[in-house]
């Protein structure tokens, strides 16, 4: 690819959007900054990048993501220290991730470094969008989709890779609570459930809104073939502390997600001497567990919501309260400390920050 000689033409914005933004409510998603990189993926190679100011796209009717689906993110953020400095929290694991969601989507890759290097570039550009306060971060969005102007179904031959960001606050500003899904399926062996693709998250729309009829924020799903295995939710992996154990579904099933905050999560715990065990995790274990109020915390974990604990669990006719989640020690700890990395105030001691 082109990391070695990377260069990107920047066209700024005329009229920044900075003074309209009210700093105090930030809500997710809604709020973009000035500019976005554009790339190009055509005669078999991707373009130059380019950075310019935030816009609408033009798209043809038939545009092939819209028709068959070759669409994936990634979703990272950035903070800023008492010093000025931006920091991004391990991009390295989403560029991997990037890469292997390219690859089971059929789409053209790009390098780890070039990913990485376009996300830090893209950043620079707007650093004055990346709060400097608690609680706050700019959210960075990576994607890529199809843009062959064609109606059959084949692999595209042209592509558009974007960045964007936007300053965020809290994705989830309370406890959850959230229910075991028995019906629907996330994912199935074999299929795209560890790619971070579009479809996957259309299709847990659906019974998703039907747990929020019932007064659960999100599901727990589980396996396709039997219902019989704790997955993920749907917008983070998922950890329980059992018996001062933390168990979360193992990665090793390609219908899991690989996630960054849990994958750091596991490696704090683990250095902090805190039991931990990935594997496989049955409904009736945790539930047996629950019955028992064997479960001390339980938290998911994700880029958006970063560590949300799960205040209740629903499973058929029951609804277990877990412990109040202001006098859990685990979670509470390890929110905090990851808190603190992000944002600078603590040592980076396991190198996962990229500063500039």
């Amino acid at each position: 690819m082109l990391h070695d000689e990377l260069t990107i033409k920047i066209t700024p914005t005329t009229a920044s959007r900075l003074d309209s933004v009210d700093w105090d409510k930030l809500p997710f998603g809604k709020v973009f900054s000035d500019h976005m990189l554009v790339m190009d993926y055509f005669n078999g190679e991707w373009q130059k990048p380019e950075i310019v100011p935030f816009g609408t796209l033009d798209l043809h009717p038939a545009t092939s993501a819209i028709h068959y689906g070759q669409s994936i993110f990634e979703g990272m953020k950035a903070t800023k220290n008492e010093k000025g400095e931006v920091l991004i929290f391990r991009p390295d694991l989403n560029a991997k991730r990037f890469h292997e969601s390219c690859e089971r989507m059929c789409m053209p890759t790009i390098s780890e470094a070039t990913f990485i290097e376009l996300i830090r570039k893209t950043v620079d550009v707007d650093r004055d969008w990346v709060p400097a306060k608690d609680g706050f971060a700019l959210y960075i969005r990576p994607y890529m989709f199809a843009t062959d102007d064609f109606i059959g179904i084949k692999p595209s031959d042209t592509y558009k890779f974007i960045i964007f960001t936007c300053p965020v606050g809290a994705y989830y500003t309370q406890p959850v609570n959230v229910k075991i899904e028995e019906y629907y399926t996330r994912a199935a062996q074999g299929g795209v459930g560890r790619a971070k693709t579009a479809g996957n998250y259309a299709a847990s729309l659906y019974p998703a809104k039907l747990a929020k009829d019932e007064g659960f924020d999100q599901l727990l799903w589980t396996d396709a073939v039997e219902h019989k295995y704790i997955e993920e939710s749907g917008t983070m992996n998922v950890l329980f502390e059992i018996d001062g154990v933390i168990v979360t579904p193992s990665e090793d099933s390609d219908t899991i997600l690989r996630g960054v905050t849990k994958r750091s999560i596991v490696e704090i715990a683990k250095k902090w001497g805190i039991p931990v065990q990935e594997r496989k995790l049955q409904v009736a274990e945790l539930v047996e567990a629950l019955r028992q109020g064997q479960v001390t915390d339980a938290f998911g974990a994700g880029t958006a919501a970063t560590l949300a604990q799960i205040a209740k669990i629903g499973y058929r006719d029951e609804l277990f309260v877990l412990p109040d989640p202001k006098t859990r020690v685990t979670s509470l700890k390890i929110g905090a400390y990851l808190n603190d990395l992000k944002a600078g105030k603590i040592e980076d001691e396991f190198g996962w920050l990229l500063r500039f």
